[in-house]
């Protein structure tokens, strides 16, 4: 168990170094400066928890002694981690309660333990029937402060895709792969938190290895997000939702424009954004927005249908090109991407729907 403990407190330094030594460049934009600072201050509070539980030994005391760290220590780490993945989803504009609620359960389980620990008149790290209820009256808290968040979070997720996918003409889950990952890594580990507090087993060895891997992928992939360019197309994709208004009056002159601009094939081109699309139709954003919106439609997903009808029709007409040429003709950027978009749409591989055509 020592040696556990001492291995995640130099894990944790470790990972509170990264976080702290990332470049300037990410001090720059505030919503990711401020969303480091948390993920840094919660990693921190996970550090000394882990450095009490060392050099005091209270695990070796008994449970209560180590529930009691860990409680006043996992609450306040959690809230600033969630509060950090909160802040890159919401741009800093967090509600009063998300931002606070992780306190008001934190004070909540100061003043439950102090209660008891008052009651029962025992010296504070005594095993009493009080502190017990307390502890795990506590622990419910955390299970739910952390399912609020992760609501919270999957919510905001589903709604920042749907911003790639109205902005960029291709899927764009890959860059936001790592947040869901990472938010299915903090419902994991708030489930885990209370084995890992109550339970008294040599199989918390196991339990300890999992935490550990989860908390390094979360500050691991964290880093690496913030100082890509992925916080900055967020950026320019949210920008551009909040700029969309709706305009029925040239709904008609909008559609016939969208309809010359995808019989000349402007739909070809090699990673079109929604705002260069627009001024090549010569219509506002917004109201190419409101169309494709209409039609049931994202905007990567309605060019990615434009060009696997194009793709079908050169497979057909064209036997000889190979994927690598219908590829670039269609507008696709790569010869596997076309051939897993394809797959995904048609169900079958661009060499089955040939033969499938010539029998």
């Amino acid at each position: 168990m020592e040696l556990m403990q001492f291995s995640a407190v130099v894990l944790l330094t470790l990972l509170a170094l990264k976080l702290l030594l990332l470049p300037k460049k990410v001090g720059v934009n505030p919503v990711v400066g401020n969303a480091r600072w948390l993920m840094t201050a919660g990693i921190v509070l996970l550090d000394i928890q882990f450095l009490l539980q060392y050099t005091l030994g209270l695990r070796a005391m008994g449970v209560t002694q180590a529930v009691m760290v860990n409680l006043l220590l996992f609450i306040p780490c959690s809230w600033n981690i969630s509060l950090s993945i909160l802040f890159l989803q919401r741009r800093g504009h967090v509600s009063t309660l998300d931002r606070w609620l992780g306190g008001i359960v934190w004070l909540i389980a100061l003043l439950l333990i102090g209660t008891a620990a008052y009651i029962d008149g025992q010296p504070l790290f005594s095993d009493t029937p009080e502190l017990h209820w307390a502890e795990v009256a506590s622990s419910v808290l955390y299970l739910l402060l952390q399912g609020h968040y992760s609501w919270r979070h999957l919510k905001n997720l589903r709604s920042m895709r749907n911003t790639l996918q109205n902005y960029y003409d291709r899927d764009m889950d890959g860059m936001l792969l790592w947040m869901q990952l990472s938010i299915l890594v903090l419902m994991v580990l708030a489930l885990m938190v209370p084995l890992l507090i109550f339970v008294e087993s040599k199989g918390l060895a196991i339990f300890g290895i999992l935490f550990f891997a989860g908390i390094f992928y979360l500050v691991d992939s964290f880093s690496n997000y913030v100082v890509s360019s992925a916080p900055k197309r967020m950026l320019e994709a949210e920008e551009s939702e909040d700029e969309k208004e709706e305009d029925t009056d040239q709904a008609d002159f909008s559609a016939q424009l969208i309809t010359k601009w995808i019989n000349n094939g402007g739909y070809l081109q090699i990673g079109m954004k929604l705002p260069t699309t627009a001024e090549a139709i010569g219509i506002p954003q917004y109201q190419l927005s409101a169309w494709v919106k209409q039609q049931g439609l994202t905007y990567a997903g309605w060019i990615t249908s434009l060009r696997i009808e194009e793709a079908m029709r050169m497979l057909c007409e064209h036997p000889d090109w190979n994927n690598e040429t219908v590829a670039q003709h269609c507008g696709f950027s790569d010869r596997s991407y076309f051939q897993t978009v394809f797959k995904k749409e048609t169900g079958m591989t661009p060499s089955d729907f040939q033969e499938m055509k010539n029998q």
